[in-house]
């Protein structure tokens, strides 16, 4: 690594603005052809993300002679699926109290495990397929860098003991058994949960991809879904980043319709408010050298984050790169998602300064790419499994930003529903859940934002004072519905 001067930031203007996965994939991206006339099929899954694709997979899997396609308005991987941070996470936005109360708590601990089971379940359909996406199960370390982090970080652990996880699946690390994972400034305790990946996320969703078309699924790229009506998709052939074809509109129609399209949702008609659109940034440095991880720590490539409120996350690449994120400013009015919001320069400097803080020892490297992307929050912030045997309709998804494990277990769920099996899997509860919508606008622009900044506000308080600010993320978490 060149020695350069943390003074000019490296002039994040200097990086890439292509997601740093997508940016070094080999080969690069050709798009598929789209749809070119109507389509018949048994099977049509909306999304070509990693929700749509396990699908795809696991239907293989089960029903191989099901004629299944896959609709994908740019290239299969665009969206968040190939944008975020490759936390293969053993973790869903839901907390097991929520899935409790919509079942029991015994029932909710088995989804706990079955998310647990997804992040192994991903290495050995990784292995197995031949897909190499740098995967490695080296855990996540979150650290408490204030009192009021350290002390919710001992009640978490106390929760987790009376749900029966084992210190292998979680435990409690005290400062210098923390820094040892991660050698932050200012830790005070840790906590180290064992069931969790990291992943090159877009080798991960090409090379599915790549796996479900060979194994005979119809995989239509550059065609943009407008509706879903009844028996039938109506899509329309594009372009590059939404420019239109030539080609008029057209109809997929399958028995089975499958939704997965996240954030993307409010792009299908009457569906605006279903999902809230959401943005999170990243950037990413140059290779650094191997002496400065024996300071930094992260040997075996756990993914990393502190317990502040406003959402950070990280990981050491396979090529020995820092790749971090955080979310920001999160949400554009009337639920637009535009292009140019993925490379807001005040954010990126933010989310620097934060990497910087929290990583000293990095403070002088080169930052190579910075980017984002959109996430998609259901009003009640859970994520759901849903299949309408009568309609044929399902959809999946809401991950909350926490998609990379658990939408394996969704989509694996949604082929045995689709198959009709029954299984461990079907059973459970988040199988069924549904969201209302969200409020109309300017509510909703005023709920996210306000709540946002008031979950900012008690991060800061809390780092001033020492000690927790209970009212004021109680208000923000009224705002968003109590999650």
């Amino acid at each position: 690594m060149a020695a350069h001067s943390a003074s000019d930031v490296w002039s994040l203007e200097t990086a890439s603005t292509t997601p740093l996965w997508i940016d070094r994939l080999e080969p690069p991206i050709t798009a598929r052809a789209g749809v070119g006339g109507d389509l018949d099929v048994d099977v049509a899954i909306v999304g070509g993300g990693f929700s749509g694709l396990w699908t795809a997979y696991y239907l293989r899997q089960l029903e191989p002679s099901l004629r299944v396609a896959v609709l994908e308005r740019h290239y299969c991987g665009f969206g968040a699926s190939g944008r975020n941070g490759g936390w293969a996470v053993g973790e869903l936005a839901g907390s097991v109290d929520d899935y409790a109360r919509r079942s029991n708590p015994a029932e909710s601990r088995r989804l706990l495990r079955a998310v647990f089971d997804a992040v192994d379940e991903i290495g050995r359909v990784a292995a197995t397929e031949g897909i190499d996406c740098d995967y490695a199960k080296g855990g996540t370390i979150r650290v408490a860098r204030t009192v009021p982090q350290a002390e919710r970080q001992v009640a978490e652990i106390a929760e987790a003991r009376e749900m029966g996880l084992t210190p292998d699946e979680v435990r409690l690390l005290d400062a210098d058994e923390a820094r040892a994972q991660l050698n932050a400034t200012d830790v005070l305790s840790g906590i180290l949960l064992g069931p969790s990946a990291v992943v090159d996320p877009a080798k991960l969703a090409r090379g599915l991809a790549a796996v479900a078309e060979s194994a005979g699924t119809e995989i239509c790229e550059q065609t943009r879904a407008t509706a879903i009506d009844g028996g039938a998709v109506q899509v329309a052939p594009e372009g590059p980043r939404g420019s239109l074809m030539s080609r008029g509109r057209c109809e997929v129609r399958a028995p089975v319709i499958i939704r997965a399209t996240e954030a993307y949702t409010r792009d299908l008609r009457g569906r605006r408010r279903d999902i809230l659109p959401v943005y999170s940034r990243m950037v990413a440095t140059e290779p650094l050298p191997d002496e400065l991880f024996d300071d930094i720590g992260l040997a075996h490539r756990p993914s990393f984050a502190d317990d502040r409120r406003m959402v950070i996350y990280g990981q050491r690449t396979a090529d020995n790169r820092i790749a971090f994120g955080a979310t920001g400013v999160p949400y554009s009015y009337g639920s637009r998602i535009v292009p140019s919001a993925e490379v807001h320069m005040g954010m990126h400097r933010r989310i620097w300064r934060i990497l910087v803080e929290l990583l000293p020892q990095v403070a002088d490297a080169r930052v190579t790419h910075r980017w984002g992307g959109v996430l998609g929050i259901p009003r009640n912030w859970l994520p759901g499994v849903n299949f309408d045997q009568r309609t044929g309709h399902g959809v999946l998804g809401g991950y909350v930003g926490e998609g990379v494990a658990a939408s394996n277990l969704a989509g694996r769920t949604m082929a045995e529903l689709i198959c009709e099996r029954d299984t461990e899997r079907t059973s459970l509860p988040w199988v069924g859940v549904t969201s209302r919508r969200w409020e109309p606008e300017p509510l909703r622009w005023l709920g996210v934002r306000i709540s946002r900044a008031l979950l900012g506000v008690a991060d800061g308080r809390e780092l001033r004072r020492g000690r927790p600010d209970r009212l004021t993320s109680g208000i923000a978490k009224l705002l968003r519905g109590g999650h």
